[in-house]
């Protein structure tokens, strides 16, 4: 699988179900899920906001880091996001650019998960093993990665557009970070349903930039 034959970003087709590659999507959503919440998890406890008692934020279960919209948005779009990691501003040093920093932690362990993964693909097409799984770890973090500039929360460009509001529009900060996860659905239904596109052409290249890169094309 290149990225000439990897759909970017991969989306499940109910019409066309391929077992191994729903199975490999799936595992790789999780690792993708986990790593971006332990990762900002691990960048908040770095940069001042650490807690006595941090098992909600670093457990290493996949699963309890799966939040139900950035799930669902895994499923139609092909990108998505992991449950919100609890993160205290006063804490910190900075407290809006340390909390900026702390959600792009996570699409930033993504690509650093893509480049695990794609010298694991070395090696093993080294030995003639099938890479499958490993290359679909890549695609899926690399668009994870990626899909991170749309500018919504809780997407890591949203973040960033958030803490540029000032702080006296509390009301306004709260509703855009509310509808954040809504928004990036329907986009990505719309962006499922439309021939011909609504950020895709302009991420989805990138994706393919960074996948190629990273397998050494």
């Amino acid at each position: 699988m290149t990225s000439g034959s990897w759909p970017v970003p991969f989306l499940i087709d109910p019409q066309h179900l391929a077992v191994d590659a729903v199975v490999s999507f799936c595992v790789s959503v999780l690792l993708a899920v986990n790593i971006n919440a332990e990762a900002q998890a691990f960048a908040a406890t770095f940069l001042g906001d650490a807690r006595v008692n941090p098992k909600d934020r670093f457990h290493f279960n996949a699963f309890l880091h799966l939040s139900i919209l950035g799930t669902i948005c895994y499923l139609v779009g092909g990108f998505g996001w992991p449950r919100m990691i609890d993160l205290d501003p006063g804490k910190f040093r900075h407290p809006r650019v340390y909390t900026v920093l702390s959600r792009f932690a996570g699409p930033l362990a993504n690509l650093l998960l893509a480049g695990i993964a794609g010298s694991i693909v070395t090696i093993m097409n080294s030995f003639g093993w099938n890479p499958r799984v490993f290359l679909m770890v890549v695609g899926v973090n690399v668009t994870t990665a990626v899909y991170n500039l749309i500018i919504l929360p809780p997407l890591g460009a949203g973040v960033l557009v958030q803490e540029m509001i000032p702080p006296g529009y509390a009301t306004l900060r709260r509703t855009f970070w509310q509808a954040g996860p809504f928004l990036i659905l329907a986009l990505a239904l719309l962006e499922r349903l439309s021939p011909h596109g609504i950020v895709g052409p302009y991420l989805n290249p990138l994706i393919v930039a960074i996948f190629n890169f990273i397998q050494g094309l």
